[in-house]
């Protein structure tokens, strides 16, 4: 029970210190008996206080409202994911869960849950989903790459919420299917999260008398991509986002899942026992470029010029140790950018390619690397199964929904071209590619970028690209005061591979509220074992394009470590 004790001291700490620093405020409470408090918070919120520009809402229906005991510490012994492996301590608060109506009799209505802190601290934070969405994100866990061993934003004070973004998943029906209604697309893409953050407003002030002093979004994947959205296209939402490894490229993504997945149908299809053989390969040509040999390549972009992937075609028989030459063209397929023959929203014509780095993870884990996100254990069918990669799956998926808009639209025959208004109308709509963010620079907004560049699950070059463009439109003094771009070398999508966790909710915090930019933030590699998290090894988290470089030393210590362009 003593571990208990500690990760409730640290959540007390953690909480103390947020409370001191909102504003020179004192916390505000639900009350001496917040349990009446709570089960008394169920008036609707009426669709006037619900704004997402010019698309009209329903009004909130709260469905309950419950007081919820504290809870401890957990950690499973299996998860698709070393944080889903974590769940965090909990103090007791107050659940609500309820549902905005569509304007649409045929759309979904949109959940959402708001937790209540006893003891809150003024802020609120909202969370991304993943995938296509389609589940109810609780907001009870830790945020994108967290550390293991610091408490959640619950347990920090902060109101917490999260959605399912307006639709639901239904067992045999596939993911994508939703996107045939307008309105539950209009929402996944962008209204859904806007409209959640009004109705979370409007709670808070019901609970404790005034709104939120400050908020956050944080989200990784396709949580990444509305944390961009929310910069973009309601800038005056959040104070402070973190999006880690965004689909921010929705169509080019789509289409490279879709592109990639059919470079490896027939004797395209790569063995897992080759897998290795091709990631053996670029750890020897890429591995020992930042001065250590340890499993890590710290330059993909310098290792695409040292690694040749012809050099693994077989001189004779195929065999497990080499590629043939539909399995070269395939991996070159994949490394190569996707060229669209018109423009995509934001005037965007490619999406950039993968790799290399990474092709073989998890050595520890279920999902990550090629196995898991392109060539999953089975060449690609169709329709997709679930052997097959997720890249494919997703790919196929959505331009059968999406932009096919036909179930049984042939994947073999596809071409963006003869669904050119199709494709381009989604664009606008999914890819959070505009650079203007003028808006959410003046009112003070700041925004953090994470890219994972052993990712295959998307190009961690389309988020650099994005960087790279807005610099380009408002120039790099400015961007330098509100964005920052940071990338993790070996970490793939979901955080296997090197070390991924940071405690970026207390950067982004410190940057909004105190002006303190990020400095000097590590990367750790955490043991998934409470109490402790034993930190194996770190590294610094180095501004994009820098890159870690060993200099000698401990090669566990992140000081042992400098970041060079």
């Amino acid at each position: 029970m003593r571990h208990l004790s500690l990760i409730a001291a640290a959540a007390a700490a953690a909480l103390l210190a947020g409370c001191a620093s909102t504003a020179g405020n004192a916390p505000l409470s639900l009350g001496s008996d917040p349990a009446t408090a709570c089960a008394a918070l169920t008036a609707p919120v009426p669709a006037s206080a619900i704004r997402a520009g010019d698309v009209p809402s329903g009004a909130a229906t709260i469905d309950s409202a419950t007081w919820m005991a504290a809870t401890p510490l957990a950690v499973a012994e299996r998860g698709p994911t070393p944080a889903a492996r974590v769940t965090p301590a909990t103090p007791a608060f107050c659940r609500i869960l309820g549902r905005i109506a569509p304007v649409d009799p045929a759309a979904p209505p949109i959940q959402f849950q708001v937790n209540l802190p006893a003891q809150w601290n003024g802020r609120s934070v909202q969370y991304g989903g993943g995938g296509f969405n389609g589940v109810l994100i609780n907001a009870l866990g830790l945020p994108p790459a967290q550390r293991f061993d610091t408490p959640s934003p619950l347990a920090q004070g902060f109101v917490t919420v999260g959605t399912d973004s307006g639709h639901q998943n239904k067992p045999g029906e596939p993911p994508q299917a939703f996107a045939l209604n307008d309105e539950a697309l209009l929402n996944f893409a962008h209204a859904s999260y806007k409209k959640v953050r009004d109705v979370s407003v409007a709670i808070a002030q019901r609970a404790y008398g005034q709104a939120p002093a400050r908020l956050y979004f944080v989200g990784s994947s396709e949580g990444g991509r509305e944390g961009l959205t929310m910069a973009q296209r309601y800038p005056e939402a959040f104070d402070g986002i973190f999006s880690r490894v965004p689909v921010i490229h929705w169509t080019g993504l789509q289409h490279a899942g879709l592109r990639d997945g059919l470079a490896t149908v027939g004797e395209g299809w790569i063995k897992p026992a080759q897998v290795q053989a091709v990631h053996k390969a670029v750890l020897a040509a890429c591995d020992s470029a930042d001065g250590l040999a340890d499993g890590i390549v710290s330059d993909p972009v310098g290792c695409r010029q040292r690694f040749r992937v012809g050099q693994l075609q077989c001189a004779g028989a195929a065999a497990d140790d080499c590629l043939t030459a539909p399995q070269v063209a395939a991996v070159r397929t994949l490394h190569a950018p996707l060229d669209f023959p018109f423009a995509l929203a934001n005037g965007l014509r490619q999406y950039p390619g993968r790799g290399p780095s990474g092709e073989g993870l998890p050595a520890n884990g279920p999902t990550g690397g090629w196995g898991a996100w392109w060539l999953g254990s089975a060449a690609p069918a169709f329709p997709p199964v679930p052997a097959n990669g997720i890249a494919w799956f997703y790919g196929a998926g959505a331009i059968q929904y999406f932009y096919a808009q036909n179930p049984n639209a042939d994947l073999k025959t596809y071409k963006p071209e003869n669904h050119q208004a199709r494709v381009q109308q989604v664009s606008a709509l999914m890819d959070s590619t505009n650079p203007d963010l003028t808006a959410f620079h003046a009112r003070g907004g700041k925004l953090i970028l994470l890219e994972n560049l052993a990712d295959y699950a998307q190009s961690p070059y389309a988020g650099i690209g994005y960087h790279q463009s807005v610099v380009q439109k408002l120039g790099r003094s400015t961007v330098d005061g509100f964005f920052k771009l940071y990338a993790a070398p070996g970490v793939d999508h979901v955080g296997f591979g090197a070390p991924a966790n940071v405690d970026m909710l207390a950067a982004l915090q410190a940057w909004v509220e105190q002006g303190r930019a990020p400095a000097g933030l590590q990367l750790v590699e955490q043991a998934v074992q409470a109490p402790g998290f034993a930190v194996q090894r770190a590294r610094p988290l180095c501004e994009w394009p820098t890159w870690p470089r060993y200099k000698g030393g401990d090669a566990a210590q992140a000081t042992s470590f400098e970041c060079v362009q």
